[in-house]
């Protein structure tokens, strides 16, 4: 893994209760009590492994009170483009940043393919993460027939142009944009037991860099390309050791503390 801090999130999706979400949160922060991140995280200052917990929404103001001592950092699971207004269901950037969220993922292939995200609303809810201090983690990803069709990269590209072409037009910052991740999470992948190999992983992350770099080098070298799908211990190490592969978006395996745990071991080793 290159010199590029990495980030393992887990993401709870539509899981757990008030007594498991804190029992999980807490389960987690123990197990990685062991792992040396040095006196930096005792401070609170950049360790070298982030570690997100990404709950419902509902639990996410108790969790972030919950974890405030420790060096787990919160993200949520999704974001309005909008502001403020008459968006009844809605969860503005502003109202996560505000319970303590740092994080957030955009564009998941859940959210794409049943709730109806396109393209270009991704693009808007990256935005409004930026503009309200968060940082957002854009997922992006092939489903098995484009995969089978050889259109993974076609796919990708596109999907990440969108995201690239509202930066530009939406005057973000280069600090800003250093904010972002993006997360490679082949759909075929997800939740399957099927995952990418290490070399077809990192093809394809290596690839999200070099996209990023014919428009902005400087944020292609600074960005945290994370791989989801199917992501256990038994993959793990493989997987973080590819040059481009920044860390990992953890699904299943992020409900089982030890398991979760022994992925974040597998990051920070």
């Amino acid at each position: 893994m290159a010199t590029r801090r990495p980030i393992v999130a887990g993401n709870w999706k539509l899981h757990g209760s008030r007594q498991t979400s804190r029992a999980l949160a807490v389960a987690v922060a123990e197990g990685l009590a062991g792992i040396d991140l040095g006196p930096a995280r005792l401070r609170g200052e950049n360790p070298p492994l982030e570690v997100l917990l990404c709950p419902p929404f509902v639990y996410l103001a108790e969790l972030a009170e919950l974890v405030a001592a420790s060096h787990l950092r919160l993200g949520a699971q999704d974001v309005a483009v909008e502001e403020a207004g008459a968006f009844t269901g809605e969860v503005a950037a502003a109202m996560l940043r505000d319970v303590g969220c740092r994080y957030v993922i955009t564009g998941h292939s859940e959210r794409r393919a049943l709730f109806g995200d396109t393209d270009e609303r991704v693009a808007g809810k990256v935005l409004a993460a930026l503009r309200a201090g968060l940082s957002p983690i854009l997922c992006v990803g092939e489903t098995r027939a484009e995969r089978d069709a050889g259109d993974t990269l076609t796919v990708v590209r596109r999907q990440l142009q969108v995201v690239l072409e509202a930066l530009d037009s939406g005057q973000v910052s280069a600090a800003e944009r250093q904010m972002m991740s993006v997360a490679y999470e082949p759909v075929w992948a997800i939740g399957t037991g099927l995952t990418a190999t290490p070399a077809d992983a990192q093809a394809v992350h290596a690839d999200i860099r070099a996209t990023v770099g014919r428009r902005d080098a400087t944020m292609a070298s600074a960005l945290r390309v994370l791989y989801g799908g199917s992501v256990k211990v038994s993959n793990a190490k493989d997987l973080f050791a590819m040059q481009d592969i920044d860390g990992g978006l953890i699904g299943g395996a992020a409900l089982l503390a030890g398991e979760f745990v022994s992925i974040c071991k597998a990051a920070a080793s």
